[in-house]
């Protein structure tokens, strides 16, 4: 499946003033320290926004909606959920406006992102980072969702929540993930689902240690390209401490190697306590001659930094995944493939 049918390209990512790397609004929410999001209650009024690329179908708008309805939510449509600027869902205005006036409406307990696509980097300058501080509240999404999970997290230190979109599949896995964390509130250990079937050993959802041992920091990341995109910004957290985690799809190995030789030379790579590669779907080597695989890269770019590493992560471009804070402190194990909450992500 192409790539560019998930998240596109986030080249036009940083406008205004580019500041380096560790500094910036990035170091200033690290001393404000993280802000928790209000819980959630069934039966809460929560907002479907497009900050994204626009639907190819209503359905999938309609699905989005009954999909909220179904976990038990009240649910209030942005007032551009359907438009269309070319590929986008609306102009750059439209879609952080509605970002924007859900942030500023309390009577809105969270806000879901329909889709992924392409153009969320186009509204980091637009949207109104104090009213979300005023308003800390659930924003839930991933791919070029991540974004916005970092500029956030750079701005105000809100933790924010990497997982499936609006009209993504809401099967039985993600709806108990969301069960487990958002109504149960649970300090969920990360595990991945693993069946044999007919087969003698597992080989679906295996997790593969990298270099082994535990850490403990904050999550930060999300999709690679779209994360590598907001590089020489001042939308990025500060990486120092934290667990690194990331996912991509439909990307050819040479671009994998670039977006890590990219983290490698903006400092985080050095900065982070440990990693987690959930899965890069889609990303076998072509044919021809000279392809890198993704071990080889892993073994380049992540075995020197002498941290904990694993790859095998159920976050992605996945049907069944993760549900993952972004600013949430946890324990990472690379030796068994999995992450626990250390803290809970809610105001009490």
């Amino acid at each position: 499946m192409n790539r560019r049918h998930f998240i596109g390209s986030t080249a036009l990512a940083a406008a205004g003033m580019l500041l380096p790397f560790a500094g910036g609004m990035g170091a200033m929410a690290a001393q404000r320290g993280r802000l928790l999001p209000v819980p959630l209650e069934k039966g809460d009024t929560i907002g479907l926004v497009s900050p994204s690329g626009a639907v190819d179908e209503s359905l999938s708008l309609q699905l989005a909606e009954e999909a909220m309805q179904a976990l038990g939510f009240t649910v209030r449509r942005g007032a551009h959920f359907d438009a269309r600027y070319g590929h986008l869902a609306g102009s750059d205005a439209q879609r952080a406006g509605d970002l924007n006036a859900m942030f500023a409406d309390r009577s809105i307990k969270a806000v879901v992102c329909t889709r992924g696509g392409s153009g969320a980097a186009r509204l980091l300058p637009l949207l109104d980072y104090e009213a979300i501080r005023r308003n800390p509240k659930v924003l839930l999404g991933y791919s070029d969702i991540t974004a916005l999970h970092n500029a956030i997290q750079a701005r105000t230190g809100l933790v924010t929540f990497h997982g499936p979109i609006g009209a993504g599949s809401w099967n039985r896995f993600n709806v108990d993930q969301f069960q487990r964390v958002f109504f149960d509130r649970e300090l969920v250990r990360y595990e991945n689902r693993i069946e044999a079937g007919d087969e003698l050993v597992p080989r679906r959802n295996r997790t593969v240690t990298i270099t082994g041992g535990k850490a403990r920091g904050e999550l930060v990341g999300g999709n690679l390209t779209v994360l590598t995109a907001l590089a020489g910004s001042s939308y990025l957290p500060d990486f120092s401490g934290k667990i690194l985690f990331l996912e991509d799809v439909s990307e050819a190995p040479y671009r994998v190697d670039r977006m890590f030789s990219t983290l490698k030379l903006m400092g985080a790579l050095d900065k982070v306590a440990g990693v987690i590669f959930g899965e890069c779907s889609d990303c076998d080597p072509g044919n021809g001659y000279g392809s890198l695989t993704l071990d080889q890269i892993f073994h380049d770019h992540l075995k020197p930094l002498g941290v904990p590493v694993y790859r095998g992560a159920m976050i992605g471009h996945i049907r069944e995944q993760f549900i993952v804070p972004v600013g949430g402190r946890v324990e990472m194990d690379a030796d068994a493939g999995t992450f626990r909450l250390l803290e809970p992500v809610f105001q009490a």
